[in-house]
């Protein structure tokens, strides 16, 4: 893990304000001199995948004269590891990019993220507590939030409206709803075979820790109670045949599944009505929006989303020019254009906002088109979800590796090969393996 920084070397890193050793590998690299040219505007090369940010690095570029940016789109978050991690080994890292909170601190840890805390520290108080917290490792800045990710269930009325049902308040109710609608060959929902952030999700709402620091060591822990109620509505559900199984890289098909009534819910967040804003023809007004189920007998409580949406910018510690990158990440977050930009399923991703009155830009961020007269109550339920947002979540610093782990196993369960419960012993044992492969402290 050697390569150069041009501004500093990178020193070891903890997390959380633990000590260091053990926790994290670490990465150094030789410094080298600023040969930037001071002449004419700064140049920072800026990689991301939501939409609307090229509208967002025009809107900057004509407002500042010394900093411009070069935008890169990405096809998506997976690729962007990818493309980062070649970039970072060949010494071309951009300077600022576009990910999400999981990924914050397994980069830090091989020293691909600068410490901008000096210069965006200041504007804290412009952000929710529980997005600027995603872009921290022991205390240190490494990225600006750009959004929140509010979530609640999206159900088809005109549905349950026939087949007298309620929107579903808890996992049991889900779960019964699910078996009505099964009698008249309706799913309540979809899981992808390569996507196991329904686990990841539910297993956070249900209260689990994957991963959280002991003294000087990592404590790994698939197998608590939070995971263990997760895994039992899920599995409910695919014992049941509830479940669609139509996979995302038919993403075509997905879309007309919701819209044709064939399944009828999805647990979201903002950003993925743009999809079905922009993909529906049939369905528009008939959706509307609920609380998040919970599980019985608990107080709500919503997952602070996974990949649910890209929501930081990250400055790379091979940037030359850290600061004005900083700053560049802070206006577009801050400045009201470029947060409506983004915050519209129109014309961005639909993501809400990281700021602290994020409650403001609502409107912007769901489709009137379709929830119709649903649009007015549907706001309410996106305040309310935006207080109820999981924060003692932490991403552990193989969280990659391990996620890709659970992608490769997660089919299993969805094709019936395997148990909820089984997958989590599974990663279990692996996890652990393979951080101690890594040279990382932990128990478990």
């Amino acid at each position: 893990m050697n390569f150069t920084s041009r501004r500093r070397r990178f020193a070891q890193t903890a997390v959380a304000g633990i000590a260091l050793t053990g926790l994290l590998a670490a990465c150094g690299g030789s410094d080298s001199g600023d040969d930037t040219d001071s002449s004419g505007p700064v140049t920072l090369d800026f990689w991301g995948w939501a939409n609307g940010q090229e509208a967002v690095v025009k809107a900057f570029n004509a407002s500042h004269k010394d900093v411009q940016l070069k935008y890169t789109k990405i096809t998506d978050q997976l690729t962007m590891q990818k493309q980062l991690s070649n970039a970072v080994k060949a010494e071309n890292a951009p300077c600022l990019l576009q990910n999400t909170g999981e990924y914050v601190t397994s980069w830090v840890a091989q020293g691909a993220l600068a410490d901008i805390s000096k210069y965006v520290e200041p504007n804290k108080g412009k952000f929710n507590s529980g997005s600027w917290a995603t872009g921290q490792v022991q205390g240190k800045t490494y990225g600006v939030p750009t959004a929140s990710a509010p979530a609640f269930t999206i159900y088809r009325t005109d549905i349950f409206k026939k087949y007298g049902l309620k929107a579903p308040a808890t996992w049991d109710d889900f779960i019964a709803a699910g078996k009505v609608l099964k009698k008249h060959d309706i799913k309540i929902t979809n899981y992808a075979g390569e996507d196991p952030s329904t686990l990841e999700v539910l297993a956070m709402q249900a209260g689990a820790h994957w991963y959280a620091i002991d003294g000087n060591a990592w404590k790994v822990n698939f197998q608590d109670e939070g995971s263990l109620k997760a895994a039992k509505v899920i599995q409910e559900i695919i014992d049941n045949d509830l479940n669609a199984k139509l996979s995302f890289a038919d993403y075509a098909a997905v879309q007309r599944s919701f819209d044709n009534g064939d399944t009828a819910t999805r647990q979201i967040s903002t950003w993925q009505m743009s999809g079905m804003v922009q993909n529906f023809t049939k369905s528009f007004g008939d959706w509307a929006l609920s609380p998040w189920p919970t599980f019985a007998g608990a107080a709500a409580r919503t997952p602070a989303g996974t990949n649910q949406s890209g929501n930081l910018t990250l400055v790379s510690e091979q940037c030359e020019h850290q600061e004005q990158a900083a700053e560049a990440a802070l206006w577009m977050s801050t400045d009201t254009g470029a947060v409506k930009t983004m915050a519209s399923p129109e014309t961005g991703s639909g993501v809400m906002p990281a700021l602290a009155d994020s409650d403001s830009y609502v409107p912007e961020a769901i489709s009137e088109k379709l929830l119709g007269k649903n649009y007015e109550p549907a706001q309410q339920i996106v305040k309310d979800s935006l207080g109820t947002v999981t924060t003692d979540w932490t991403f552990g610093p193989n969280w990659t590796a391990m996620f890709t782990e659970l992608q490769s196993q997660w089919g299993k369960v969805v094709s019936k090969k395997q148990t909820v419960t089984d997958l989590l012993a599974h990663m279990q044992e692996w996890t652990v393996k393979d951080l101690k492969s890594r040279g990382i402290n932990v128990k478990g």
